[in-house]
Order: structure tokens, then C-alpha cells, then sequence
């Protein structure tokens, strides 16, 4: 059991809840099967039901980092100092990459988020689905399948599905706010501090509604306020030494709404849909700009002079601002019900989200003293219709037979909108002998060049027959075909079986083949932005395979991700002891990564076809196909629930993830007129695939309720995970030390201790990282500016210790 899965949030008798269960008390499943009835436990795919009221009890009001906290497979890194991922953070299912998992809701396939993840955090090159638009209140229940669903659900299901099921209620309601602040002392390896402070506050509401016989309406809200966390060491350039950073959580300011409706129209047949949408203002830091440490325009003393009429206040420099404005809209509206014997069940859904960007508090060196402190960069928008239709029936064969078939069509559209000119602005001083460099410091606008506006379709047919062949024995089969307007067509097929020896144990296990279609923002999104490498910005475009300067650097058109799922696991059943073990293996085949920073420095080829962009950039990069990779292992929970008449009810869960990823091949670069042609995939990109996220990650919750008290305890245990550097090691006073940063393996505790009635006035008190535990120090040779004071791939972040009180009341 140490090598377990999925933490199984149970439900807390304390919160209401609509979980359907089946007659053993089990929580029925609608993910991974599409027969009515079946429990998670009589599956034949490992699928876990969290209580979106288990995620609530804990300190963080983000569904991601719930998540993550409650379940071993999920990971959530608090990735700092990247740009606009710092905003919007993607979830890991199994260590693989973001968008190999698909997201539903209610069964119906949920957007992605604009933004591309393009920068040196864990889901490198992802354009990943924003759990964090939903928010906890809304929800009822979420089910996590954990294997290979590509066959039943299409794109992204590699490495499972999250199906975030929502509210339904007719009667009652509630109100609770958060109070949260961080106590915490900050040891770096150049000195330490404390902080208590850099409070979050939570507000949040739901009302459910009746009306006609069966009509629901449930309404949900929740406003958001978080201050920025500073995390970051001391800088040792400047005297005296300070933190001149901001490294850490951005700050956050966020409204989000949700309603969720539906009511019979006919005897048979009822009408359902729902209406959320979030605005996000958030705040993130960039790396200090030094007047010191920069060459604009072409002198130091010119450079400082620039600094001192920019910013008068700050002799030694400037710390540029991210600012991203998030909109985020989720719409359905369907009808389902018995047509001739038939369940029929048809829908339209759309999505969208559209993120501007500025930069504040910077300037456009080439701008010399002229440049403006603020600038507006432009927006990325992404839009997803879908429509579908699922029809099923139970026919009297064999023990039974459950026949299910549907198809689908989507069109997605991507659009990159350009800034204002001083944002990427080519100034006097960045042209002849001048070099500076162009652009606003932090984050540079789009330019006209970088707009796009790109559309594709898609269709899909399925069909998926679940048999009980015997009281024992049930089979599964599944087929799926689809189209895509740019690329063309694939098919993916799924065999399940399960034999259950006796009421107490039972064998399961899945085979399957899957796929994931390369993104609209994979395809299309161009930029010219300041990534840091070791330490330094460089100002580096991001091109499309298929443009000039990508084919010529080697890429190519984008084709689908391949991968082969196999699964077998036992599920044990023993009085109040249920127990689940599954082991898996996920070869995934031409995969999609971004390609290395090539530099111009590379060679005379390279640098001319990057001068020849006309864009001043130092570095280019597209997405390539041809990384392969074997993931490997062990999913397991155990769950014990102990009554007593005078001490209450008690229930164990002991449940972690033991994974190893093994990437076996990497793209070459088959660049014709480059000789020698530069390396698309290095070193940090295989480690960070391998390392960056932890190889064991296990959980044991105590979660103890009587009458109206409860109290929940939790130790998360997270192997080490590593953030690698571009080389192996690096060389300091004459000696090789190592170039990657460690997490080390860690144990993190939680506690909350509850007053909550059914109905009436509640109270919580709890502390998230209870010992105040960080990851390792990154070491002062590393850590040259100062900035990154810890490796950000760490699973659990690296804020420290946070203690929080939430009062409420349900009606």
C-alpha cells in the first residue's frame, strides 16, 4: 500500500451532497462507462470519485492544487517567473504532459485555455485545460479515470479523463469565507527572513432553486483576492544586497459565476444546460531589470542614465510586471431522454477565452528615455464549439449487453491580436551601431506579424459495447474513428475485461490504443519574447513548424500524438476495507515538444536566417514531432472506514502513485541547408519529461467526523523531483558541480479542525504545510541574480507554511 493511488475523498456527512451510490454504499461512475448503474469499484477502469466537499476542506480555494492535494496522480507545480503560465497553471495526470489529459464537464468536452505554455515550466509547450475557471462550490463531485480513453472520449485522453460533475440542486444553499496568510520563515543560501502575511481572501456562495416538478437551478459564486508571494533570494549584484525580486504566487484578483439548470419537458425527455464564465486579473513578476547589468543602447552610462529618468526611484534598476486580463466562458445546452427504447442524449456546447497582456512598470530599451513604464501587448483568443449525440441501450443479452454509439463535430478557432507598437517597437537605439534591444522588458507585445486567425473542424463516430457475459465475466470493446480538417484521419480502439472470483476480489484490465491531435496554438502561435536562459534574458522568436524560419531549422507539419495503453489491477473488497491496485504502462509515439532555443550563435547559417526575420531576435523555436516515451506504474488506494458509537466515525485512506517516465527517442533535425543542423531536443527537455515530477507521491488522510465536529489530517510524502540545467554540470572556481536542481524527498502535513452543522453557522480552522517544509535551496552558483531561490517544479510549491479560518453557513 505504499505504493498507492488517488486519495478517495470520502464524503463528509457535514456537506450536503447529491452522489448517487449503489447498493453496497458505493459511488456511482458515469466516466469510463457508459452503462447506467456501475459503481467505481465494479469498473473495469480504475475510476475515483472526489467530493468536491473534500476538496473544499482544506486551505486552497484553486481546484488544481485541491486536486493535487487529494490525489497522488495529479501534480499542480507552482511554476514562478514564466510568463503567463504563472497565471494559468496546468495540471499533470501520471507525470505526462498537460494536454494528454482530457477535462470534461458533465460528460462534455471542456476548452482549453489561449495561452501556450512556451517557457522552462513543468508542461513545456502545452496548451492545457484551466481547471481554476471552475470553482469548488460549483461542483458536486469530480471522477478521475486513470487510463487510456481515447476510443470513448477522442483527443487528449492519453493519460485519463477528469470529469468535473456540477451542482444539482433544487433546495438549500450556503455562504463561506476563507481567510488565509502565509507564516513562514524564508532560509535561502544567502540569508534568511520571515514573512507573516500575503493573505488570500475567499468569498464564495451557492442557491439552489426548484421549480416545476423535477426543475433545477443551481447558482454558484465565488470572488477571489490574493496578494503576490516573494520567495526569491538576495541579490547579490546590488549594494546593498536586497531582495529586488518578486518570485513567487502572482497576485489574483477573480470573479467567477456559475448556473447550472435542467427540467423534464415531455415525460420522457428533459432539458438540461449550463452558463459559467470567470474574469481573472492577475500579476506575476518578471526577472530584475539592473541598470548595471544591461547594455542599452550602447553604453553603460547611457543605459544608466535611461534607468534614472525612467525610474528616478530606483537607482539600481527596475522589476517589470506581468499583467494578464483572463476571460473565460463555458456554455451547454441539451436534451436527453428514452426515445423508442432507446437513451438519447444530445448537446451543444461552446467555449471561450480570450487573455490580454501588458507589461507594466518596464521600458523599451530601444526607446531610449522616450519609452513609456506600461504597455499593452495584445491577446490570445481560443474558441471551441462542439455538438454531439450519444444513444444506449441495455438489450437482454448474455447476462446483459450495453450497446452505446454517437458522433461528434467541433470546430476550434485560435487568434493572436497584436499590441501596441511601443511594445515591440524596433526604437533608434536598437538600429546602425546602437543594441539595444527592442521591445517591452519582461514580455513583448505581438506583433502584426505574429496575427493570426486559424480555424479546423473535426467528426467522430464511436461505438462501445460493455457485456456481462457471465454473473463473473465482463467484457468491454470500443471504436472510434475521426477527421481533421488539417491533418486528416485516425481510429483508436479499446478491450476491457474484468472477472470477478467472488464478492471480495476481482481482476480488471484495459487495453488501448490513442491519440492526440497537435493544437491550433502548436500549429500557429508566433512570438518574439525575453526567455531566460541561465539567467540572462534573450530575446528569442517562437515560429510555426511550417513557416520559413521553421522549415529551414527543421521543422515540419505537425501530426498527431500515437500511444499504446496497457492496464491491469485487482480490487479488493473486505467488510469496511476496500483496496485497489493497478499497474500501467503508456508508450506514447511522435510526440510534440518545443524545440530547443536555437541560438544565432550557433552557426553563420542560423545566425542569417534569423537576422533575416527582420525581428532582432537572438534565438528561434517551433514544435516538432518525434519524441517517444514509456510511462510505468503502480496506482494504488486503500480505504478503511471505522464506526464507533462513542468516538465517531473514523476513515483511512492510505493512497499514492509510484511512476517512472522513459524517454526512448528524440527528433532529429533533418535540416538540409544546415550543416552541421542544430539540436531539437537537449538535455533539460528529456530530464524535465523523465524528473520533473515526483516518481513516488503517496498520502495517508485521517478524516474523523462526530455530530457536528470533524477534523481531517493529511501527510503527503513526494519523491524528489529534478529542475535540470542546460548541461549536466558547471564549472566554478575550477571545479565541476552539478547544473540541476533538486526538490529532495519531502513529507508535507495538513490539518483542519471543523465545527459544521448540516445547517446553520460553521467554522474551520486549518494550516496547509503545517511544518513549514521547502524544497532544497537552490545553491548561490546557480542562483546568480538572486531570483530563483527554489526549483518552481516543485509538486507542492514553495511558499511555506499557510494558516486559514473559513466561516459559513448553509440554509
Amino acid at each position: 500500500m505504499t505504493a498507492a493511488s488517488l486519495a478517495h475523498a470520502q464524503t463528509p456527512t457535514a456537506a450536503p451532497q447529491s452522489v448517487t451510490a449503489d447498493d453496497s454504499g458505493n459511488e456511482i461512475v458515469v466516466t469510463g462507462t457508459r452503462t447506467a448503474g456501475r459503481s467505481k469499484l465494479d469498473s473495469a477502469s480504475p475510476v475515483d470519485v472526489l467530493s468536491a466537499a473534500t476538496l473544499r476542506q482544506q486551505g486552497t480555494t484553486e481546484l488544481g492544487a485541491a486536486l493535487a492535494a487529494v490525489a497522488p496522480s495529479i501534480d499542480f507545480p507552482r511554476a514562478s517567473a514564466v510568463d503567463g503560465t504563472d497565471a494559468i497553471r496546468p495540471a499533470t495526470l501520471r507525470g505526462l504532459s498537460p494536454d494528454e489529459t482530457l477535462v470534461l464537464i458533465n460528460g462534455v468536452r471542456g476548452h482549453t485555455a489561449a495561452l501556450l505554455n512556451i517557457n522552462g515550466s513543468v508542461g513545456r509547450g502545452a496548451a492545457a485545460v484551466d481547471l481554476n475557471t471552475i470553482p469548488t462550490v460549483a461542483l458536486d463531485t469530480i471522477e478521475v479515470l486513470r487510463d487510456g480513453a481515447s476510443a470513448q472520449y477522442g483527443s487528449d485522453a492519453i493519460s485519463g479523463v477528469i470529469n468535473l460533475r456540477l451542482r444539482q440542486a433544487r433546495s438549500g444553499g450556503g455562504a463561506a469565507v476563507t481567510y488565509g496568510l502565509y507564516d513562514t520563515d524564508i532560509n535561502t543560501a544567502r540569508g534568511s527572513r520571515s514573512v507573516t502575511g500575503e493573505h488570500t481572501l475567499n468569498a464564495s456562495a451557492w442557491q439552489g432553486i426548484g421549480f416545476g416538478s423535477d426543475g433545477y437551478l443551481t447558482i454558484s459564486g465565488e470572488y477571489q483576492r490574493r496578494l503576490p508571494t516573494s520567495r526569491g533570494d538576495y541579490d547579490p549584484r546590488i549594494t546593498p544586497t536586497a531582495v529586488d525580486s518578486r518570485f513567487g504566487d502572482p497576485s489574483v484578483k477573480q470573479y467567477t459565476a456559475w448556473a447550472n439548470a435542467g427540467t423534464s419537458i415531455t415525460d420522457s425527455l428533459k432539458l438540461y444546460g449550463w452558463l459559467g464564465y470567470q474574469y481573472r486579473d492577475s500579476t506575476s513578476a518578471a526577472f530584475p531589470r539592473l541598470a548595471s547589468a544591461t547594455a542599452i543602447p550602447a553604453t553603460a552610462t547611457t543605459t544608466a542614465q535611461t534607468v534614472a529618468q525612467l525610474y528616478p526611484d530606483y537607482a539600481s534598476g527596475f522589476l517589470p510586471y506581468i499583467n494578464t486580463h483572463s476571460k473565460d466562458l463555458n456554455s451547454a445546452i441539451g436534451i436527453k431522454g428514452d426515445v423508442s427504447g432507446w437513451t438519447v442524449d444530445g448537446n451543444v456546447s461552446y467555449g471561450r477565452n480570450r487573455i490580454d497582456f501588458s507589461t507594466l512598470n518596464t521600458a523599451n530599451y530601444s526607446l531610449g528615455a522616450a519609452s513609456p513604464r506600461n504597455f499593452y501587448d495584445g491577446a490570445l483568443v481560443y474558441d471551441q464549439l462542439v455538438g454531439g449525440v450519444d444513444v444506449s441501450r441495455k438489450f437482454d443479452v448474455f447476462q446483459s449487453l450495453n450497446v452505446a454509439f454517437g458522433a461528434e463535430g467541433r470546430r476550434e478557432g485560435f487568434q493572436i491580436i497584436a499590441g501596441e507598437p511601443g511594445s515591440y517597437q524596433v526604437g533608434p537605439f536598437a538600429q546602425g551601431t546602437f543594441t539595444a534591444q527592442p521591445g517591452a522588458q519582461g514580455f513583448g507585445g505581438f506583433q502584426p506579424s505574429n496575427v493570426i486567425t486559424k480555424h479546423r473542424e473535426n467528426a467522430s463516430i464511436y461505438l462501445d459495447l460493455e457485456a456481462q457475459i457471465t454473473e463473473k465475466l465482463l467484457l468491454g470493446l470500443a471504436g472510434r474513428g475521426e477527421h481533421y480538417s488539417d491533418f486528416g484521419s485516425t481510429g483508436t480502439g479499446k478491450v476491457s475485461a474484468r472477472y470477478d472470483f467472488s464478492p471480495h476480489f476481482a481482476l480488471r484490465g484495459t487495453a488501448s490504443t490513442g491519440f492526440r491531435a497537435p493544437s491550433l496554438q502548436q500549429q500557429y502561435f508566433t512570438s518574439t519574447a525575453s526567455v531566460i536562459v541561465n539567467n540572462n534574458p534573450v530575446l528569442t522568436g517562437t515560429y510555426p513548424s511550417t513557416s520559413t524560419v521553421g522549415t529551414a531549422l527543421g521543422g515540419k507539419p505537425l501530426e498527431p500524438e500515437k500511444s499504446t495503453n496497457l492496464s491491469a489491477g485487482t480490487v479488493i473488497r473486505f467488510g469496511g476495507l476496500d483496496l485497489t491496485v493497478d499497474a500501467y504502462r503508456i508508450h506514447i509515439r511522435n510526440q510534440i515538444g518545443l524545440s530547443e532555443n536555437i541560438s544565432a550563435t550557433f552557426s553563420p547559417q542560423v545566425a542569417a536566417l534569423i537576422a533575416a526575420t527582420g525581428q532582432q531576435v537572438s534565438a528561434a523555436r517551433f514544435f516538432v514531432n518525434g519524441i517517444a516515451s514509456t510511462t510505468k506504474g503502480i496506482d494504488a488506494i486503500a480505504h478503511y472506514r471505522l464506526r464507533t458509537d462513542k468516538a465517531g466515525t473514523f476513515d483511512f485512506t492510505v493512497a499514492g502513485n509510484v511512476n517512472k517516465i522513459t524517454v526512448t527517442k528524440v527528433p532529429a533535425n533533418t535540416a538540409a541547408n544546415l550543416n552541421p543542423a542544430p539540436v531539437l531536443f537537449a538535455r533539460s527537455r528529456i530530464l524535465t519529461i523523465e524528473d520533473g515530477t515526483p516518481g513516488e507521491k503517496v498520502t495517508g488522510t485521517l478524516d474523523w467526523t462526530s455530530g457536528v465536529l470533524g477534523a481531517t489530517a493529511r501527510v503527503t510524502y513526494y519523491g524528489n523531483v529534478t529542475q535540470p540545467g542546460t548541461t549536466a554540470t558547471v564549472l566554478v572556481n575550477g571545479q565541476a558541480l552539478t547544473n540541476d536542481l533538486q526538490t529532495g524527498k519531502k513529507a508535507i502535513a495538513d490539518l483542519e479542525l471543523r465545527y459544521q452543522p448540516k445547517t446553520g453557522v460553521q467554522l474551520a480552522l486549518g494550516a496547509s504545510n503545517l511544518f513549514d517544509i521547502y524544497p532544497k535551496q537552490a545553491p548561490a552558483y546557480l542562483n546568480t541574480t538572486g531570483v530563483t531561490a527554489y526549483p518552481f517544479y516543485s509538486p507542492w510549491g514553495f511558499n511555506g507554511r499557510y494558516l486559514y479560518v473559513r466561516a459559513g453557513i448553509n440554509w
